[in-house]
């Protein structure tokens, strides 16, 4: 299986089980792996044979911005189910980081991952 990756999309939302989270928001960061065989776009060099990462991209964006949910698991879950409806995506893996989480003590980043796939 072929990988489309897209890493770092960035989206500002009101996640998480506080209310200051839900009021204020806060930026989250959404990388993917995307699984798909990409051979028939390659040999006809055919966009429609593939998957459009920039489409995949708005999409995730409007997860992230959309619907507020208490748990980022929840997040990543919907973002994945968004990917896997791309005819062509086999398999997907979402990473989200939520690099301002409410966490007391110094850290560099929180972050879910999930592998979802249609099979």
């Amino acid at each position: 299986m072929d990988r489309v990756a897209l890493r770092g999309l960035k989206a500002r939302g009101h996640h998480g089980v506080f209310p200051e989270e839900r009021e204020e928001g806060q930026t989250f960061v959404v990388d993917l792996v995307l699984g798909l065989d990409t051979r028939p776009a390659a040999a006809d060099d055919d966009l429609a044979k593939t998957v459009h990462y920039g489409i995949v991209a708005e999409e995730v964006v409007a997860v992230v911005q959309g619907e507020p949910v208490n748990l980022i698991e929840t997040l990543a879950e919907r973002i994945a189910h968004v990917c896997l409806r791309h005819d062509g995506v086999q398999e997907v893996e979402v990473c989200v980081h939520k690099p301002n989480a409410p966490i007391t003590v110094p850290f560099d980043d929180v972050t879910v991952t999930i592998t979802r796939s249609r099979v």
